[in-house]
């Protein structure tokens, strides 16, 4: 045992992959603010200083969608090693920074015009729109900007279709071309010198590539090699059901136990709808497996698939996975259907592992059987927590600090993985942070979709 710990902890690189990737994307971030600053101040300061103010909200937006592009491109590297989820709470707040400093722009700009020719605000911005090029462009990305940002408010959301919200998010895209056009008609750090065009339209084109790679031509080329098809539909209880899918060359699909897949299953009905499924079995370069509860019409007719269906999976996604793993034990948490990636987990992690399984009812714990077989075959250890939230006695609630220590007294010493319906999720979040489990070793990922 002790040589396979230094075994596992040798092969584990010196810097975490999560600390090497937010470093890299700090890194990114801070090099280019300091360039667009040096660009400004070498393109010259206005003598009105509304103006001055506003044409650098300008590029500082402008960065802003740059990066924006960056955060939703699914790049394998930085999902892999931050998660969808983080990238995702990202690319939002990126997108209030980006509102924030376009208005900023807008606004400063017109006033500061507007004082200079001493007209009214609204006369000037009216006169803009008429006669300088790339204005009118520059207030439909503006307007575009603010109809995305009202669909993603959090009350729109909610009463938003996923493919409503995926398609009102797409304009974002127009808004980006527009607000390009519009910086390289009168962008004045843009036409102040050659070394600012070459910055500026590396940074678009490094962008825009980064996104059509990760978004366009990576899915289109893994689908084509590995051309996947349903191999089988069963039913794992009343309401869960788990498809199993082969293709070519599965060997060579970069998949890890834990991650998810975005799945167009291409039927007529069906075809345009993409829903996040994890994997509920490792990959093992022949098949691949998921595992879903009927909680919407499109869960549901999973079970109505046929053998021999054609699968679109955009994929793999996640970093919840066994790359972030730094102690050589590990706790694993699940909650109802949250089981599919710990079950996939349990297959690919090193050392000693304990299994939380938290339902309401013994009905409800799907998959069970072929999880304690598994734990059998490896050592691990499987306990089924059921019953309502509210404990027996006076430890409080099951995943409370004082019932996770009880039933794990080693868990400061472990990695833990938790995967379950936000509000579970959220609850042993809490208990791990009261215990004083250090945060390196806490891993939990939401499915959180950026357009």
């Amino acid at each position: 045992m002790t040589t396979m710990t230094q075994t596992a902890e040798a092969a584990r690189p010196a810097i975490r992959p999560r600390i090497a990737a937010k470093s890299g994307l700090f890194l990114f971030l801070g090099a280019n603010v300091a360039a667009v600053t040096v660009l400004f101040v070498q393109a010259g300061v206005s003598q009105n200083v509304l103006i001055t103010i506003g044409r650098l909200a300008g590029m500082y937006g402008a960065l802003a969608m740059a990066v924006q592009l960056l955060l939703v491109a699914r790049l394998p590297w930085l999902d892999r090693r931050l998660g969808m989820d983080r990238l995702t709470t990202w690319h939002r707040w990126t997108g209030f920074t980006i509102l924030w400093t376009l208005l900023a722009h807008l606004v400063f700009i017109t006033m500061g015009y507007a004082e200079v020719t001493d007209k009214g605000v609204v006369d000037e911005l009216v006169e803009m729109a008429n006669t300088l090029e790339g204005i009118l462009r520059a207030l439909v990305a503006f307007a575009v900007i603010l109809i995305v940002g009202a669909a993603s408010a959090k009350f729109a959301r909610k009463r938003l279709a996923y493919e409503t919200w995926h398609f009102i998010h797409l304009y974002t895209y127009a808004a980006v071309f527009l607000a390009f056009t519009h910086q390289m008609a009168l962008g004045q750090s843009f036409a102040g010198s050659e070394t600012a065009k070459a910055y500026w339209w590396t940074l678009w084109l490094g962008a825009g590539a980064a996104v059509l790679l990760g978004r366009v031509v990576l899915p289109l080329w893994r689908n084509l090699r590995h051309q996947l098809r349903v191999t089988a539909v069963v039913s794992e209880s009343p309401d869960v059901v788990s498809v199993y899918m082969s293709g070519k060359r599965l060997d060579k699909l970069p998949a890890k136990a834990g991650q998810f897949f975005l799945w167009r299953f291409l039927t007529k009905d069906r075809w345009w709808q993409a829903n996040p499924f994890s994997l509920s079995a490792a990959p093992d370069g022949r098949s691949l497996r998921l595992t879903a509860k009927a909680l919407g019409d499109s869960s549901a007719g999973l079970r109505n698939l046929r053998v021999g269906t054609r699968v679109f999976a955009e994929g793999p996604y996640g970093a919840f996975t066994t790359i972030h793993q730094t102690r050589p034990n590990a706790l694993l948490v699940a909650g109802g259907v949250g089981i599919t990636p710990i079950r996939a987990l349990l297959e690919d992690i090193d050392g000693h592992v304990v299994v939380l399984y938290r339902v309401r009812n013994q009905a409800d714990a799907v998959l069970l059987p072929e999880l304690n077989e598994l734990a059998k075959a490896r050592g691990a250890m499987v306990s089924l927590l059921t019953g309502p939230d509210q404990a027996v006695g006076p430890r409080g609630v099951m995943l409370g600090p004082a019932n996770l220590h009880m039933m794990v007294p080693d868990v400061h010493e472990r990695d833990v993985f938790v995967c379950g319906p936000p509000g579970m999720t959220s609850a042993v979040l809490r208990s791990l942070r009261e215990l004083k489990v250090p945060n390196s070793q806490v891993h939990a990922e939401r499915f959180s979709l950026a357009a």
